[in-house]
């Protein structure tokens, strides 16, 4: 049996809080005998207020005005309630009101996708991956400006042409503050963040389309930097005068041979270091990151660096096993010292972390599973990525097989010596 709905619209003015002779007009909404009120934010003068119309009487500029304002209301009320129910919504007064309002899921915003993303993100997000989608949406917010002139924007009109004009913007984009223009993989990443908090609109049913569902993503494959042996021992061989040189090459090296990214070496204290399964030191971790926990054996060359700074101030003050240095600080000094040692490459403290995937492990023949464990990566697909294996790997690879094809070579000549 198919239950009816009765809906009424009806126009009234509050002549109990009359002020100056004039009162306020308001819609009422009744949907199955509940109602809902509207402020229509107008005022008219009770003599001017035909109570059996629900209209202004006369036919003055301002009364026609009045009552074309009260059409246009009523009929976009009316369409609100179509639409509701076109959409099999649960039809009220209230939800009716929402929908005239703005204020249900249809009239969902940009803006109120992006607050909702930073609310609920808090506590769960790191700090730093924050800031990078504090950045993203600093960039959605000009390109709307500059694009559609309008600091926001209903996310039902967003569409595949929206996606493909703020790549543009992107692409075009000048900084402010002199750095590079932004490289493909940026551009990418940006447009990653804008499609998760799109995609959780759609999740939270603010949204009836997904309008990135045409959209590929464009990532450049690109090599990741680490150091060769003979350009790691350059770094550990170099003595350095200046203190803050020589704190940054020890946490560096120290990187190096753990695969500890710069967070987690400033966070370690004595309580990291543990005996292991095998009666020797290992560090027991949770990573930063990922808070998965990570168990790794400590080489002699970490742990002579360990013991290097057990009884400094600084360190033993802050409660760690180094003393803490910013990461952009870091970062600064490295390339310093790369200039001291002759080394080319654009040095950052995350090639220590790829020297170690490489030059420490897989180039002396650990297996990529064991250095996946080791990086604390969930899956050995990550660690290829991560951990490319040096030509001299190659090469000595390769020699063993030559000897190889070469002694079943020998082998075979002897045989056919014997039978002749």
């Amino acid at each position: 049996m198919k239950s009816s709905t009765t809906f009424s619209i009806l126009f009234w003015a509050d002549f109990a809080r009359a002020k100056d002779n004039q009162a306020s007009l308001y819609a009422r909404i009744t949907v199955n005998g509940k109602r809902a009120t509207i402020s229509l934010k107008r005022k008219v003068l009770i003599s001017d207020w035909d109570i059996h119309r629900n209209r202004a009487r006369g036919n003055s500029q301002k009364s026609r005005m009045l009552n074309s304002y009260l059409d246009d209301t009523y009929t976009y009320l009316f369409e609100c309630y179509r639409e509701l129910k076109a959409q099999h919504k649960l039809i009220t007064a209230q939800s009716v009101k929402a929908r005239y309002l703005g204020e249900d899921d249809t009239s969902r915003s940009v803006q109120d996708i992006i607050d909702y993303h930073n609310d609920d993100m808090k506590g769960k997000l790191k700090w730093g991956t924050q800031k990078n989608y504090f950045t993203t949406q600093r960039y959605i917010s000009e390109f709307l400006l500059k694009r559609y002139r309008t600091s926001n924007m209903y996310l039902r009109e967003l569409d595949y042409d929206f996606i493909i004009k703020f790549e543009k913007f992107l692409r075009g984009y000048v900084p402010k503050d002199h750095q590079k223009p932004m490289g493909n993989n940026t551009v990418m990443k940006h447009i990653e963040r804008f499609r998760k908090l799109i995609n959780l609109a759609y999740k939270l049913g603010w949204i009836e389309r997904d309008p990135f569902v045409n959209f590929k993503s464009k990532f450049i494959k690109k090599e990741r930097g680490f150091l060769r042996r003979d350009e790691l021992e350059a770094i550990e061989k170099k003595q350095l005068r200046i203190p803050r040189l020589q704190l940054v090459k020890d946490l560096f090296v120290f990187s190096c041979y753990t695969s500890l990214s710069y967070i987690d070496v400033i966070h370690l204290t004595e309580d990291n270091i543990c005996i292991g399964i095998d009666g020797e030191l290992w560090i027991h971790y949770r990573r930063e990151k990922t808070t998965k926990p990570i168990r790794i054996p400590l080489l002699s060359k970490a742990l002579s660096i360990i013991e290097k700074y057990k009884n400094n101030h600084k360190a033993v003050s802050q409660g760690r096993l180094f003393p803490k240095i910013s990461n952009q600080k870091l970062n600064s000094y490295l390339k310093e010292i790369a200039d001291i040692c002759g080394i080319k490459k654009n040095l950052t403290f995350h090639i220590a972390r790829h020297t170690f995937a490489t030059t420490v492990t897989l180039s002396n023949g650990i297996p990529i599973e064991t250095v996946s464990k080791l990086l604390g990566h969930s899956k050995i697909s990550t660690t290829q990525i991560y951990a490319k294996v040096i030509e001299r790997k190659v090469s000595d690879d390769m020699k063993k097989l030559r000897l190889q094809f070469s002694g079943e070579e020998n082998d075979t000549n002897k045989a056919r010596h014997n039978l002749s």
